[in-house]
């Protein structure tokens, strides 16, 4: 699996840069960063050591829902679910919808952080 290149930049950096290529002013390199945060404190509580295990056992159990995911890893289900739907909001989980379960899918386990 590839490594997902994360940004930092202030909130107004984001929204200029964002407007810019909605434009056509600027056009990101395919090496540029995909996923941004505004901190490096807001960074580190959504790749937290806790978080970051969780992304690793998504990938290798591959388990088909979140109840499944939870029993394998002894958490709530309620409180996997909020992280998860953080997760999914940053683009680093896929929660992939499957008849009555919703199965999440680790999109990366590697990072490389661009501040």
């Amino acid at each position: 699996m590839k490594a997902i290149v994360i940004g930092i930049l202030p909130q107004e950096g984001i929204r200029a840069r964002v407007i810019a290529i909605a434009r056509g002013e600027y056009k990101p390199k395919p090496s540029e960063p995909k996923i941004w945060f505004t901190s490096m404190r807001s960074l580190a509580e959504v790749l937290s050591d806790e978080n970051r295990s969780l992304l690793r056992v998504i990938q290798q159990a591959k388990p088909q829902s979140i109840s499944s995911l939870a029993e394998i890893t002894g958490r709530k289900t309620s409180n996997l679910s909020r992280t998860l739907k953080t997760m999914s909001n940053y683009g680093l989980v896929q929660m992939k919808r499957e008849k009555n379960n919703v199965r999440p899918i680790a999109m990366a386990t590697e990072f490389r952080i661009v501040a």
